[in-house]
């Protein structure tokens, strides 16, 4: 288990690290230098963000299973990423078309197998390197060096992609002031757009732009920010009342298996929704076979994740399969994870294009306002469960209340009801 900061230290050194990497191969390949981070700093996101979410996810498994997956959480990232610089810059920086069993030219098995390789390497080695370098620093510096490159790197990011994107303002008029620093500041950003841009394209050879096509007078057409929203929403609540049937057929009980204190709502179940209709969306039409197995592999990891940080952010198991034959952990099974690829066989087959075409047919005005007001009432939620949780935990451990806000946890959100919402709910340290 990683501190706030040991992950943060992580991130940064491995962005650099994977900066290195990159930009030492384009090298060898174009016999030149290039710099192939997206911002102008020396990093490279992904490997950074990619990395962190590995370490979370993966550090309880080994062997076969660590390899397994750094594959399934690296070639996840990759096409994410791919498919992100495709929709915001309409490009594609990286194409693996000729290579065997490739996914749109995103993702192909020969890198993954690579990235599995090295992922394996760096949680089961780099890790414990990195952090006994950490550790040798005073705690202080550690921190102000943390946060300094966190802030540069966030402002570097943040200026590269508006004035690629050109969103940074309005250059023309800055060139019609009167004012000579306006001039100046219009031409260096025309200029350091261009160089950004410059950098961009030399440094991935199989740039191609691509087509693009926004959708008008329908609401949430295709699958944009509002439709994903709103699944989220239908696949949490259709994801609670799912299990909360299953139990009753099972067991023989009616039992809660919401995720918030108000509303039958299952946030591990929306969020499922949300993400594999987002990364599956172009491969709806595709076969049975497919979207079963991409279900089953995708499902698995995003439950092995979810199980990992609800136990690290508020020390709560909420399920366990270790009675479950075949499990990783009692956090997994291999019948769930079958269970998630028939679920997302049903969903691109039967629910969502019901469900879809009922959300385009709300007003435009109307499905905005709706959307942020559910977003809004879940912001609140989410809150307000978390300290529920967090106040609960605190009570089995005999922590008398001396703030308001547990004393108002107390008084509504007892150990009686908290039992009911979370009847599965076990307590770790």
């Amino acid at each position: 288990m990683y501190t706030g900061y040991e992950l943060l230290w992580l991130f940064l050194v491995y962005s650099f690290l994977g900066w290195v990497l990159e930009t030492a191969a384009a090298a060898v390949k174009q016999k030149r230098f290039v710099n192939r981070g997206v911002i102008n700093g020396p990093f490279c996101i992904i490997y950074g963000v990619t990395a962190v979410l590995m370490c979370i996810g993966l550090h309880e498994v080994t062997g076969v299973w660590l390899f397994l997956g750094s594959v399934i959480y690296s070639a996840s990232l990759e096409w994410i990423a791919g498919h992100l610089i495709e929709k915001y810059y309409h490009e594609r920086w990286w194409d693996y078309s000729k290579y065997p069993l490739n996914l749109d030219g995103y993702i192909c098995a020969p890198m993954a197998l690579l990235w599995g390789v090295l992922g394996f390497i760096c949680i089961r080695w780099g890790n414990v390197f990195l952090i006994g370098i950490y550790g040798l620093v005073p705690e202080f510096l550690c921190k102000i060096l943390i946060w300094a490159l966190l802030a540069g790197l966030f402002l570097d990011a943040l200026a590269s992609y508006m004035l690629i994107t050109g969103k940074s303002g309005r250059l023309d008029r800055w060139e019609e002031a009167d004012s000579r620093f306006a001039n100046v500041a219009a031409r260096l950003g025309k200029w350091i757009s261009g160089q950004i841009e410059k950098r961009i394209h030399s440094a991935y050879q199989a740039i191609e732009q691509l087509e693009w096509e926004e959708a008008h007078g329908t609401f949430a057409e295709g699958c944009g920010f509002y439709k994903v929203v709103l699944l989220f929403f239908v696949g949490a609540f259709l994801g609670d009342i799912t299990e909360t049937l299953f139990c009753r057929i099972t067991t023989g009980v009616w039992m809660s298996r919401s995720s918030v204190v108000w509303g039958p709502f299952s946030i591990v179940w929306g969020l499922a929704i949300a993400l594999v209709t987002a990364m599956l969306y172009k491969y709806r039409n595709r076969s049975d076979r497919f979207l079963f197995f991409a279900g089953t592999f995708l499902g698995g990891a995003y439950e092995y994740f979810c199980s990992v940080f609800t136990e690290m952010m508020f020390g709560t198991v909420f399920w366990d399969y270790s009675e479950i034959p075949f499990n990783l952990g009692g956090r997994i099974n291999l019948l769930y994870c079958f269970f998630w690829g028939f679920a997302a066989l049903v969903w691109f087959k039967g629910c969502y294009p019901f469900i879809s075409s009922h959300i385009e047919k709300l007003p435009v005005l109307f499905g905005k306002i709706f959307t942020w007001a559910l977003i809004l009432f879940m912001c609140c939620n989410i809150t307000v469960s978390c300290m529920a949780l967090l106040r609960y935990g605190q009570r089995q451990e005999a922590m008398a209340a001396s703030d308001g806000w547990q004393v108002w946890m107390d008084e509504r959100f007892d150990d009686a009801r908290m039992e009911r919402i979370y009847p599965n709910a076990i307590m770790v340290e």
